[in-house]
């Protein structure tokens, strides 16, 4: 049987074997799945838009101490070395704010607890973060108060600029001191650091005995044990009941939590993945105070893909070379010429070997961090046969993010 079109079977012209009515059919079908696209399209791009508006508008901006660094300009470092980055990192002990508040009563006034100067070389393949001692005597330049007045440069522990004059005050203090230049900064107080340990799940320490800390909030067993934001905090900030109760030790500890968190990050792919990112981004954006460059979204995204890259045991911890001061030994001055040797280094953006410190004798102080020479041939062959000398690599005390916690 043929239809009016001579096919045979009578099927609709062309073969197809669809009806009219299918035809229809699987129109609309196509046209509701492409509207279902475009509205999932639509909200995803909208959902990303407000999550990207969020974060960047958590981020505060230190305009203050843009101004004054701005102000002081002609006095301040240059910059020696293209595409390294220097950003000192500043833990706040303020009390404002009622995540603050528990620690103590507020004052108007907070001083700088923690500060780590980070350098991240131009190739990126390696990171080296120097904690500068609060208590380290040093100069301290003429720097504006927020009642709009100006102290007297004066001789004093590194802590106070802070208090005096912020972000601006402890930045030029440190150019002073190391010859350095400053190119970014972050702030964060006790609230924001707990944020940012509770947003990776916490992060793993080691403890050779038991710990019970009034004054630092924190009672915890030997061992290893995961320590989320409150016991992280005690941890880090306290003195009297860990190791000898100096600051030195507080400050090697907070180095091998740093160190761990770090490790943390990168093992567990959180730069990568955007279900653990995103908690990340959020605590450190809604808990950290930056200079313009920093000061949105983009610029911690950048710093933060120069760094995903690094190795972990290229993560360098170290305390600028200190002793105790001698007309007060409860104060730390700087052990020459090595800490204008490990300066001189991070100047240039040259390398900085760390090893681990030597066992102290029992009873014995503690060393202060001095530079040794890596071993190895101080002379070079070049291809006319001459032999000249080649500069050693100086070596410092200190750690890396890839040790172990437990030893």
């Amino acid at each position: 049987m043929t239809d009016s079109a001579g096919i045979p079977g009578g099927t609709a012209a062309g073969g197809s074997g669809r009806t009219p009515r299918n035809r229809g059919r699987r129109r609309r079908v196509l046209r509701r799945i492409g509207l279902g696209t475009a509205f999932v399209v639509l909200a995803g791009t909208a959902t990303g838009w407000w999550l990207y508006n969020k974060l960047d508008g958590n981020i505060t901006e230190d305009t203050s101490a843009a101004a004054e660094l701005r102000r002081y300009e002609r006095e301040r470092p240059a910059h020696l070395a293209t595409g390294a980055q220097n950003i000192l990192l500043i833990g706040s002990d303020s009390r404002s704010g009622k995540d603050n508040a528990r620690y103590g009563q507020d004052g108007g006034t907070q001083r700088s607890d923690t500060t780590i100067l980070l350098h991240l070389p131009q190739d990126r393949r390696s990171a080296t973060a120097v904690s500068i001692p609060r208590d380290l005597m040093t100069d301290i330049p003429s720097c504006l108060q927020p009642d709009g007045s100006r102290t007297a440069a004066r001789f004093s522990q590194f802590n106070w600029a802070f208090q005096w004059g912020g972000a601006a005050c402890t930045i030029r203090t440190v150019e002073k001191l190391t010859g350095i230049r400053v190119d970014h900064h972050m702030v964060i107080d006790f609230g924001g650091f707990k944020k940012m340990v509770d947003a990776i799940g916490g992060v793993e320490v080691c403890l050779k005995e038991p710990v019970n800390d009034s004054e630092a909030k924190l009672r915890l067993t030997a061992g290893r044990q995961t320590l989320r934001g409150e016991q992280a905090l005690g941890y880090v900030r306290a003195r009297h009941s860990l190791g000898n109760g100096s600051d030195t030790e507080r400050m090697d500890r907070q180095q091998q939590f740093l160190g761990s968190l770090v490790k943390k990050v990168q093992s567990n792919g959180v730069l990568l993945n955007p279900t653990r990112l995103y908690p990340l981004l959020d605590a450190a954006t809604s808990s950290v105070t930056t200079d313009p460059g920093l000061a949105s979204l983009r610029g911690l995204y950048e710093l933060v893909r120069g760094m995903r890259d690094i190795p972990t045991h290229q993560v360098k911890f170290l305390t600028v070379p200190r002793k105790p001061y001698a007309p007060d030994p409860n104060r730390d001055e700087l052990v020459e010429p090595d800490a204008e040797r490990l300066f001189q280094q991070l100047r240039m953006d040259k390398p900085v070997t760390v090893a681990p410190p030597k066992p102290t004798p029992t009873g014995a102080a503690p060393e202060a961090a001095e530079a040794d020479t890596e071993a190895g041939s101080d002379t070079d062959s070049t291809n006319e046969g001459t032999i000249t000398p080649q500069v050693p690599v100086p070596t410092f005390t200190g750690t890396t993010a890839g040790n172990a916690d437990c030893r």
